[in-house]
């Protein structure tokens, strides 16, 4: 298990460091360079300001969306809840867009987008507990309920787009997902809420394992049901939100990795839900350096301009090709 562990904490240095000299603007030679404690002023402001700040976001949101969406899959007993399909990264997204819109929260008032798409996050969530009602235990008919759920904010969001276009502008990255132009304000505001609610989550392993197993097991256990799923869900909406406030709506992270947890830590969540941070960590952070390296490539091609791949299009095209893989080789199963 400790080799696992190490396995995957190897990868999460390997991935970030790729990122860090993967990056347009600067070649890799240049930003070793600077990493020895050389490069000229511009060179080392690139590096230390925008560089690292971005691999650090990238390491952080991985692992929030991942430990939400084994929150959610163990409190729902639902292989298919992910903060993707049940409301909450929409509902976060559109939380974010309208009090930009409104002029309440941007990016010079960070705590306020963080706050506003955890409201969000937590009506989205509302609502498809509503809708859901007494189907919330079939995994089918909750992730129905989900997408449509996802479908009717996200054209909230797209109606918040066209009635402010102009003072919007960039905040249609939170609707692909987007470690572009992260810095230090950023980060010093997504890893203090990360670690709370990610020490929170954690705290709640025991409870969770027993949900897993399901609520005649729990209740026999002595645990609170509605109570434990209550503050896991809280927990999951608030890592989700923090994530969503820091880099946009990243897909199937918070859907796919909790799987990958649970096969390598097994489903003891002491260890795999720790196992789900890193492994979110090295995939957001695998994806956007490979992203990075993707934007260089472009950069050769005449007339492309500054053209950038997002991470969130990369997470999202691989995502849906690999949840089509396990369906197809699992038709049996409900996943």
């Amino acid at each position: 298990m400790i080799l696992r562990f190490a396995v995957l904490a190897a990868l999460a240095v390997v991935c970030a460091g790729v990122e860090l000299v993967a990056g347009r603007g600067m070649p890799p030679g240049v930003a070793l360079d600077v990493l020895g404690g050389g490069g000229d002023v511009t060179e080392r402001h690139i590096f230390w300001q925008l560089r690292l700040p971005r691999t650090l976001v990238a390491l952080g949101a991985g692992a929030c969306l991942s430990v939400a969406g084994l929150a959610l899959q163990s409190a729902l007993r639902n292989p298919l809840a992910g903060p993707e399909v049940t409301g909450v990264t929409p509902g976060a997204v559109l939380g974010a867009v309208t009090a930009t819109a409104l002029g309440l929260a941007g990016w010079d008032s960070p705590l306020a987008v963080v706050l506003a798409a955890c409201a969000g996050g937590c009506a989205g969530a509302a609502l498809l507990w509503l809708l859901a009602g007494r189907g919330r235990g079939d995994a089918a008919q909750t992730a129905v309920h989900g997408v449509l759920v996802s479908a009717v904010l996200g054209g909230l969001t797209a109606m918040v787009l066209l009635v402010e276009p102009g003072e919007l502008g960039s905040v249609v990255q939170w609707l692909v997902g987007t470690t572009e132009g992260r810095v230090w304000q950023h980060w010093h505001l997504l890893w203090p809420w990360a670690l709370v609610w990610g020490a929170a989550a954690w705290l709640l392993a025991g409870p969770l394992t027993l949900l897993r197993c399901g609520d005649d097991t729990a209740l026999a256990a002595g645990l609170s049901v509605r109570r434990a799923r209550t503050l896991a869900l809280l927990c999951a909406v608030a890592l989700t939100a923090g994530a969503v406030a820091a880099v946009g709506a990243l897909g199937f992270v918070g859907l796919l990795v909790p799987h990958l947890a649970v096969a390598v830590f097994g489903a003891d969540l002491r260890k795999s839900l720790p196992g789900a941070a890193l492994a979110g960590a090295v995939v957001v952070c695998g994806a956007d350096a490979a992203a990075q390296l993707s934007s260089r490539l472009l950069a050769a091609v005449p007339d492309s301009g500054r053209l950038t791949v997002p991470v969130g299009a990369l997470t999202a095209c691989l995502g849906a090709a690999l949840l089509l893989v396990v369906v197809r080789r699992t038709p049996s199963r409900t996943f």
